[in-house]
């Protein structure tokens, strides 16, 4: 992929909810409500400790993501982002990409570590990925997603230092 990251602008806001949108509407990735207004979402993925980024690839917007410190005061120093590709785009290395772009932007900021604090078990290709990039689940928490086929299943705590 020949993506180009950058700096989410208030220009971008109807591309990215066009990416949150099925995602959200599926309910097979995010422990986010499946009926989750626009405005809501976006106040979510917007949000004031939310550094958000995009990814455009020919132009157009195909994923976006978010970085931000995972807690606060002594937590910190650990990173956490959220990565959604657009569905038209999958398969074509756009969360690889943006990962990437996030992890050395973690460094930059002087993030010591990353975690993803809710990885949901049955999302296979984005836990093969995590994986690929250096990431280790830490935790697993039993049914703590309700899937809308699979029903109640695992989610995962998986960490990287940087």
């Amino acid at each position: 992929m020949t993506a180009i990251i950058r700096t989410a602008t208030a220009s971008d806001h109807p591309a990215i909810w066009r990416i949150l949108e099925p995602t959200i509407r599926s309910g097979e990735t995010y422990p986010l409500p499946a009926n989750m207004a626009e405005a809501e979402a976006l106040a979510y993925w917007l949000s004031e400790n939310h550094e958000v980024y995009v990814a455009k690839e020919n132009g157009e917007i195909v994923g976006t993501y978010y970085l931000r410190p995972n807690q606060q005061g002594g937590g910190s120093h650990v990173a956490n982002c959220g990565y959604i590709s657009a569905p038209w785009a999958t398969g074509r290395g756009v969360a690889r990409a943006m990962c990437a772009h996030s992890l050395e932007r973690a460094k930059a900021r002087g993030f010591r570590a990353m975690q993803f604090n809710f990885v949901v078990s049955s999302n296979e290709r984005a836990v093969e990925l995590w994986k690929s990039l250096g990431f280790e689940i830490v935790g697993e928490i039993a049914e703590a997603f309700h899937h809308p086929m699979r029903g109640f299943v695992s989610a995962y705590v998986m960490y990287r230092k940087l």
